[in-house]
């Protein structure tokens, strides 16, 4: 049996390079994790911060509008990956993008088209092939959604981000159903992660009132002081996803109980 003091867990981190993801990668690098960060782009502070703890580190670039080719990538690493050297194995689905802040009868047929792969496609491909790839492994598997309370309640000029995260917080339910049956399924969350101060904020605290009824709202949230730092975020993240009773609700809010 895999002992976690002689085992590294290993974790699988999408949108790893900036915001809450960057927050999250920093935070399991200095745990010993053996991280595989996949983002648009190389970070530098993944780097200096796997060499000062020496845990291990795969920085993949890969474009998640193109998920095909990413969840082939991970299937085919996992499946080269000896199980009995983990003491467990993670993936946590956090890359997301939003699209042009505006009614979906303006917006471009391609901004919604990688919105979506990004945001739905990207998170279920990647969940196909690390489920698949560790289906006959024994320790602990863990998948990870980043969702979103807009995933639950709908705002205006943001039809492509609402049904993106409604998607990932359904088939959470129904891969839950799934791995319930086997003998060693994987645990599954898709996880509203509170109001967190990224430029994802910022997009939305700078659109067009007449575009964005909502504005206003983000613009009170960031003055009232009620957005959560990247790294806090972070932290409560990573604690929810070590609960013991982690998975018992395939959808949940880590405001809540």
């Amino acid at each position: 049996m895999t002992n976690a003091s002689t085992h590294p867990h290993l974790t699988i981190l999408t949108g790893a390079s900036r915001g809450m993801g960057l927050a999250m990668a920093l935070q399991l690098l200095q745990a010993g994790h053996v991280l595989v960060a996949m983002s648009r782009s190389h970070s530098p502070a993944l780097e200096q911060a796997a060499a000062q703890s020496g845990a291990t580190l795969l920085q993949w670039s890969v474009d998640l509008a193109a998920p095909q080719a990413a969840a082939q990538r991970l299937g085919e690493w996992l499946a080269g990956q000896d199980a009995v050297r983990y003491a467990s194995a993670t993936l946590i689905n956090n890359a997301g993008v939003i699209p042009q802040i505006a009614p979906l009868s303006q917006l471009q047929a391609a901004d919604i088209a990688q919105a979506l792969r990004v945001g739905l496609e990207a998170p279920m491909l990647l969940t196909a092939a690390f489920l698949a790839a560790t289906e006959s492994w024994t320790v602990p598997r863990k998948v990870l959604n980043i969702s979103s309370g807009l995933g639950r309640r709908a705002i205006a000029s943001q039809a492509t981000y609402c049904a993106a995260k409604a998607g990932m917080d359904h088939f959470s339910r129904s891969v839950a159903l799934d791995e319930a049956l086997k003998p060693h399924g994987a645990r599954i969350c898709s996880l509203a992660p509170g109001v967190i101060d990224t430029d994802m904020q910022q997009q939305l605290r700078s659109a067009d009132a007449t575009a964005f009824p909502d504005a206003g709202n983000f613009v009170q949230l960031k003055a009232g002081g009620q957005l959560t730092s990247p790294q806090e975020a972070g932290a409560r993240v990573l604690a929810w996803l070590n609960r013991a009773d982690f998975g018992e609700q395939a959808v949940a809010d880590v405001r809540q109980p």
